[in-house]
């Protein structure tokens, strides 16, 4: 066990990114079809084939998942993941061809780096070749590399975040792991001691401002609000779970991102999280979907301690 996504036996991750354009995105391959459902909860999300994950419609199975910067231009980078998956013969099998199914989600980190270099086919690809199922590299990388915090004032006062994973164990022998990138409009908390880990700054001292203060405060001190953000996470779990449950269990793990993340699920944020099962262990369906929301936290406060200056933006570890 190496506390991270990939304890999920069958799963495999890989990043790609480019360090100067600050940009990258992340794929989890399923090495072993898994279950898939998902939960949108922010007001601004950028998608890919999540409507085949309702209940109701017929896909039960994913090959990969998606998560990328680039805002909607890097929803290109799903093409390079499914080149992957068919030259390996993955996929749903339609008779004339098997077309992989890749859920993907994106996030929009167009304003640290280079707006004009984002995520595309050749750099999912890429991240599908760097796949393993060793512990997940954190941090700024892959989908991680250009996400930031506490935008309210602007992003002249936001602070560098990254990608962040986490794993615990459960009743029964059963995994549940988390995957996020937190690139959020609000400040990000210490779920125990409700600190202020990295978010907006103020204009002359540099120190926190707590957007939730500002917000419900006086609004004529705001300079221009930030609409540009998403927080992307996986959940998954090796535990059996129908395509409905793991629906319920993806929004549930929302939860994590209720205690970490100040304010969340704004205007502005296109927060999604998908659940993925990878297993037929037997587990409480309502233990698992909390357990994910204890991942989901664990691994928002790594995405912000693991994470470094980049972009001329202060990180937790300054």
């Amino acid at each position: 066990m190496n506390g991270t996504l990939t304890d999920i036996k069958g799963l495999a991750v890989g990043h790609a990114q480019n360090y100067e354009a600050l940009t990258g995105c992340t794929v989890i391959l399923c090495q072993a079809n898994a279950i898939a459902g998902v939960d949108v909860r922010g007001a601004a999300p950028g998608t890919r084939e999540t409507d085949l994950l309702h209940p109701i419609k017929m896909m039960n199975q994913v090959h990969a998942i998606l998560l990328s910067g680039g805002s909607a231009y890097g929803l290109d980078a799903a093409g390079g993941v499914m080149r992957f998956l068919e030259e390996r013969q993955v996929g749903f099998d339609v008779g004339v061809a098997r077309v992989p199914i890749v859920p993907g989600a994106v996030l929009f980190d167009l304003m640290i780096g280079n707006p004009n270099v984002r995520p595309d086919a050749a750099m999912g690809y890429e991240a599908c070749l760097n796949a393993s199922g060793n512990e997940v590299v954190q941090g700024c990388v892959g989908v991680g590399t250009g996400a930031t915090v506490g935008k309210l004032l602007g992003p002249r006062y936001a602070m560098k975040s990254g990608l962040g994973s986490a794993s615990i164990k459960i009743g029964g022998g059963v995994r549940v792991a988390a995957l996020v990138a937190v690139n959020a409009f609000g400040d990000v908390i210490d779920p125990d001691t409700r600190e202020i880990l990295a978010g907006v700054r103020k204009p002359v001292t540099g120190g926190m401002a707590d957007s939730g203060k500002l917000m419900i405060g006086d609004l004529n001190q705001i300079i221009a609000g930030f609409h540009t953000n998403t927080t992307l996470g996986v959940v998954a779990t090796d535990a059996a779970l129908t395509k409905t449950e793991a629906a319920k269990v993806a929004q549930m793990a929302h939860n994590g991102f209720a205690r970490t993340i100040r304010p969340v699920h704004t205007q502005y944020d296109g927060d999604t999280i998908f659940a993925l099962s990878c297993g037929d262990k037997h587990s409480d369906l309502n233990a698992v979907g909390f357990a994910a929301s204890l991942a989901v936290e664990q691994a928002v406060v790594n995405a912000v301690k693991k994470a470094r200056p980049a972009g001329g933006l202060p990180a937790w570890k300054a």
